[in-house]
């Protein structure tokens, strides 16, 4: 049961942030937190020590407090600095986390870039009204980075330390 809520919980919520980001151009509070309260639930129950759970909790206070900056000066929308402090507690102070903070950012990157070169073209115009388009299209709205931040966290994982744990447990059986 364990392994059953690690492997569903994490990859949902990422994938419910990206659509939601892209749809209504936010990403829900409940979405960051079910991910810190499931991480806050099932890690003590795999047997991660105490110190590591603290570690794990520092990442994400440390993300919060850099993207609570980006937020205010402008840089950053709130649901994505919630999202990402959330998903940082699963990462904890860890090279995966790099990896995740990396891969959101090329990700983004290239997001930014085709969105930008899609409301510069005349599909913008003709594709502008349809629903899962219209943010895309519309200069006068920001880019709806939890798409990439979902795309990131659901590629980089599987370097959790809660999958690890989950796949080393599947493998013994």
């Amino acid at each position: 049961m364990l392994e059953a809520a690690i492997f569903v919980v994490f990859p949902f919520c990422m994938a419910f942030a990206a659509v939601s980001d892209m749809l209504s151009m936010t990403i829900a509070n409940r979405v960051s937190v079910i991910l810190l309260l499931t991480f806050a639930v099932v890690a003590p129950l795999t047997g991660m020590a105490w110190p590591a759970f603290g570690m794990h909790m520092a990442a994400g206070a440390l993300v919060l407090s850099v993207t609570f900056v980006l937020f205010a000066v402008g840089g950053m929308g709130g649901g994505d600095a919630k999202l990402l402090a959330a998903t940082a507690v699963w990462f904890g102070i860890a090279p995966g986390l790099v990896q995740y903070l990396v891969v959101a950012a090329l990700i983004g990157g290239a997001l930014t870039m085709a969105i930008l070169y899609y409301r510069g073209s005349p599909l913008s115009l003709m594709t502008g009204n349809n629903a899962f388009l219209r943010h895309f299209a519309d200069a006068k709205v920001g880019v709806p980075y939890g798409i990439a931040l979902g795309l990131a966290g659901l590629i980089t994982y599987p370097e959790t330390p809660l999958m690890q744990w989950a796949l080393a447990r599947l493998a013994a059986l």
